[in-house]
């Protein structure tokens, strides 16, 4: 896994590639948790992941779960199809909020 954060005025975009398993999950951990607490939005782009395991969906949900408590924003953007599917089998598709561009975070942040 890859991953590169870029700030921008409203939020933290995390762009993360390859794969995302259990050897990589606790970067993941710490990327997300670390925008959050620093308290800024963040939209985690998915667009190059190629396989996600339960401790990677696990990392997600714990940057939704601390993003919610402290009423930031937070989403998904450009999720992959290998991630997709984990997120449809475990119904998180339904959960997070997803995007298809960063237009849309940035309207939803205003909203």
């Amino acid at each position: 896994m890859q991953t590169n954060i870029t700030s921008t005025a409203s939020y933290d975009l995390l762009t993360l590639s390859g794969e995302v398993d259990l050897h990589y999950s606790p970067t993941l951990r710490e990327n997300i948790l670390g925008s959050l607490k620093a308290g800024k939005p963040l939209l985690v782009d998915l667009a190059q992941v190629s396989y996600i395991d339960s401790s990677g969906i696990a990392s997600l949900v714990e940057g939704f779960q601390t993003a919610k408590s402290a009423k930031l924003g937070y989403g998904l953007l450009n999720v992959s199809s290998p991630a997709m599917q984990v997120l449809t089998l475990t119904r998180l598709d339904k959960i997070f909020a997803l995007y298809t561009s960063t237009d849309q975070f940035e309207t939803a942040l205003q909203a």
